[in-house]
């Protein structure tokens, strides 16, 4: 899934790759999809889209839009997959394929849900929105967004909940927040009213801190980028490292289910204190 990592690393790939690119054709869904949405109908992404040159790319929350030099924009959510191929690469089925008059090709695909939206700047959608919006984390300005969202909290909130919920903080989701809640020290069922002043300023700092590391490395190693490569930041609490053990003191990682997914947490180093 498409988090604030992933969609800035996708976004650089993009721009360096296929900026000055030529759209040949656009070929709409090989098969439906009851969970993959579209601004109109896809068939008609063809006639507004061919002749045009891919001009931008930009990543925010978790969303990476594409900039056309028609004035056209393509946005795509966390659940979709993008990926960049020759044209003896077209996987058999796609959601939306664009070929480019090079022989390369642009190819989407949705495994559980996500949408692609073609639009002219005017994608009025709440949690676009709030992404286009949203202060980045990487942002002077960001410490008084932490503070202002930790101030409006319930007392009752969870360290999980406060950070991956609600679009407090757009980009992060439940993927990213495993390793930054680690680094905090902070069990992700821990209620926030039960940190104290130092224990808020650290989740702060690891916020900034973990997420930098996940965009230096180009994304996490539990996704892929525009070339099908995993990402090169290992995860510490995750699926991937599971059976890895705790890094820090060598326990056994527990997975739980936790507010509609996975929580990856060492119960040594994030105690739950109540």
């Amino acid at each position: 899934m498409i988090e604030l990592p992933e969609a800035l690393t996708l976004a650089k790939q993009i721009d360096e790759a296929l900026v000055g690119k030529e759209v040949l054709r656009v070929l709409p869904p090989t098969k439906p999809h009851k969970f993959c949405w579209f601004n109109g109908e896809a068939a008609d992404y063809e006639k507004q889209l061919t002749g045009s040159r891919i001009a931008s790319a930009e990543g925010f929350g978790i969303y990476v839009e594409i900039g056309f030099d028609n004035g056209k924009r393509l946005c795509i959510n966390d659940g979709v997959n993008p990926r960049l191929l020759c044209t003896a690469e077209a996987p058999k089925d796609h959601q939306l394929r664009i070929d480019f008059s090079d022989g390369t090709l642009l190819a989407f695909t949705v495994a559980m849900y996500g949408g692609i939206y073609l639009h002219d700047g005017d994608y009025d959608n709440d949690y676009y929105l709030k992404s286009r919006a949203y202060i980045s984390p990487f942002s002077d300005a960001f410490e008084q967004t932490y503070y202002d969202a930790l101030a409006r909290c319930k007392p009752s909130l969870s360290a999980k909940a406060f950070i991956a919920t609600e679009q407090r903080f757009p980009g992060i989701g439940n993927g990213v927040a495993q390793d930054i809640l680690f680094a905090s020290g902070v069990h992700p069922k821990r209620k926030v009213a039960t940190m104290n002043d130092a224990e808020r300023k650290k989740l702060l700092e690891r916020i900034v801190s973990v997420l930098g590391e996940m965009t230096d490395g180009g994304g996490r190693d539990t996704e892929k980028d525009l070339f099908g490569n995993p990402g090169g930041y290992h995860t510490k609490m995750s699926k991937n490292a599971l059976d890895d053990g705790c890094p820090a003191c060598g326990g056994d990682i527990i997975k739980e289910s936790y507010l509609g997914g996975s929580v990856y947490y060492c119960p040594h180093c994030q105690p739950l204190i109540k």
